[in-house]
């Protein structure tokens, strides 16, 4: 599988991203290797919370999270999906498929870092890979924090919202991606914050895993992953371990999907879930500090 791998001077001195670089390699599926990028802070024997970025973000979402995790004790392990942040970047769309990157982060969390009582934070793409991983090796996971995300079958309507970004990805000549975050914040995001996300990004040929991922979320039943994740819903419906929602109130994509979560996962019963005020689709990057502090107490009580 070829791949691009972002030049490491693009993240020399970003804004509030101290943490050094740590690397994986994961089998790619096609008898080769991809590195996998992750930032690994906190005690190495402290209760390990894994964070999972989604589209079209990168580790960098978590970097006002991890500081306070930390504090508190906790590991903080934030992982950069294949085809972002400092991970290698398979250089074909088709590279990029549901099931690879569920496989992928099996391979880095579990073999290469192995992840054991772990809790999970998924936000957007971060829960549809994280929550399969969840389903698949339960034994893993110790607790779930679910926030601004959902696991899709396709036998729901996508949302209007959803499919108009899902147009969007596909039709625009340049697929800003600092923009697309800013775009889905409620806070201003300065230059630099936008540069940064940018930073994995030299050109066009770096994204096309970020252009190809809203058109892997399952919308129609027949989905080439909808069978899978209905198998993963079965699981969770069992799911009796702590599970937290915890979403932002100002998210037209994910906004109600926390109500389908707490009806349909029993570890939801009696947890403190909570709405995090003010805060758009990244509420890592409108209130990541709010939010860090809701996962320390809830790994603290339960």
């Amino acid at each position: 599988m070829d791949a691009l791998r972002t030049p490491d001077d693009r993240f020399a001195d970003l804004p509030g991203y101290p943490f050094a670089p740590r690397y994986a390699d994961v089998p790619d599926d096609e008898a080769g290797s991809l590195r996998v990028h992750y930032v690994d802070e906190g005690p190495t024997d402290g209760p390990p919370v894994v964070l999972l970025h989604g589209e079209p973000s990168w580790s960098y979402l978590y970097r006002k999270m991890i500081p306070v995790l930390v504090d508190a004790g906790l590991r903080a392990v934030a992982v950069d999906l294949v085809g972002f942040g400092r991970s290698d970047k398979p250089s074909k769309r088709t590279d990029y498929t549901y099931a690879r990157h569920v496989e992928w982060m099996r391979a880095a969390l579990f073999d290469a870092i192995d992840v054991h009582g772990a809790t999970l934070v998924g936000q957007d793409w971060g829960g549809l890979i994280g929550l399969r991983l969840v389903a698949e090796h339960p034994d893993r996971f110790a607790r779930v924090v679910a926030a601004n995300t959902f696991l899709p079958t396709g036998d729901r309507h996508p949302g209007d919202a959803f499919l108009a970004w899902q147009k969007y990805s596909q039709e625009t000549p340049v697929f800003h991606v600092g923009g697309i975050v800013k775009g889905g914040c409620t806070s201003d995001l300065s230059p630099e914050v936008v540069a940064a996300y940018d930073a994995p990004f030299p050109d066009e040929s770096y994204k096309e895993g970020a252009r190809q991922f809203p058109l892997l979320v399952p919308t129609s039943p027949d989905d080439p992953a909808s069978e899978a994740n209905r198998t993963a819903w079965k699981v969770l419906g069992q799911w009796d371990k702590p599970f937290l929602c915890a979403f932002s109130d100002r998210d037209p994509i994910t906004g109600g999907a926390d109500r389908v979560l707490k009806e349909l996962v029993p570890g939801t019963k009696g947890q403190p879930h909570t709405t995090i005020e003010g805060a758009g689709h990244f509420l890592q990057e409108d209130n990541g500090e709010e939010l860090a502090r809701v996962v320390a107490d809830f790994v603290r009580s339960s």
